[in-house]
């Protein structure tokens, strides 16, 4: 019995892998942002993979504010948690009040039933290059990297490439350190009006190849963080699906 779940999971799972070691599009990090742009790729039969570096999916998500597990939604972003199945409540006029643990395991389940495909424990420690254009990522497992183990890594290719990694802006710093195409200004500190207002005008392609949304778009420009408020990270992931189907149509 042993031996054949050990086969299962292997076959099963490196069947995947392998499938997917070339997509249309490859976000990183599974945070809001991201499973939200896998969610709206995927639905329009665009093929997705997303690799998260951690255990775990959702990014700052489920911890909510101070480990208090409840987040904040503007009412312009009520219909996406409708299409999604997250429930609400009204806290003022303005603003809304969501579980952060059911939003997460809604967002994540529905992008997985849209055939986004989830990677979780890679790390992306380089990208992939053709005449100046990001098209793909080169991973290794987040162990090995923690590790700091000498192994080499394994790449996969696509047409574009999401950088979904939070406050670090990680694919970007990698694209700024390597090949000096970008200048990131860095995250500047809280400021949640400013940072949800701004969020949207800074999810865009920042070189060819690379798009950056989420809170990785406001650190790559310079904008402040926002706390535990996701509208904008919600907007964000989506109009950054909106571009890629927009450019993939041309």
């Amino acid at each position: 019995m042993e031996q054949i779940i050990t086969q299962a999971i292997i076959e099963s799972y490196l069947k995947e892998l392998i499938e997917n070691t070339e997509v249309d599009v490859a976000i990183c990090g599974a945070g809001p942002s991201g499973l939200l742009c896998g969610y709206y790729l995927a639905k329009q039969n665009i093929k997705v993979a997303i690799f998260e570096k951690h255990l775990k999916v959702g990014g700052g998500m489920p911890g909510g504010g101070i480990m208090f597990n409840k987040i904040i939604f503007q009412k312009e972003v009520l219909y996406i948690l409708e299409e999604l199945g997250i429930s609400y409540k009204n806290y003022n006029e303005d603003l809304y009040v969501a579980d952060s643990i059911e939003t997460i395991s809604a967002l994540t389940y529905k992008a997985v039933k849209q055939n986004a495909k989830i990677f979780n424990l890679f790390s992306v420690e380089d990208v992939v290059i053709r005449e100046k254009r990001i098209c793909g990522v080169v991973l290794n497992w987040t162990a090995v990297e923690q590790a700091k183990l000498h192994v080499d890594p394994i790449s996969v290719v696509s047409k574009y490439v999401v950088d979904a990694t939070g406050h670090d802006c990680e694919i970007a710093r990698i694209v700024e350190r390597k090949l000096g195409w970008i200048s990131i200004k860095g995250e500047q500190s809280m400021w949640a009006q400013k940072a949800e207002k701004v969020i949207l005008e800074n999810t865009k392609e920042v070189c060819d190849g690379l798009i950056v949304c989420g809170m990785a778009a406001n650190a790559f420009f310079g904008s402040p963080r926002m706390g535990a408020i996701f509208g904008g990270m919600f907007m964000s992931g989506k109009k950054a699906a909106e571009i890629i189907i927009k450019n993939l149509e041309k």
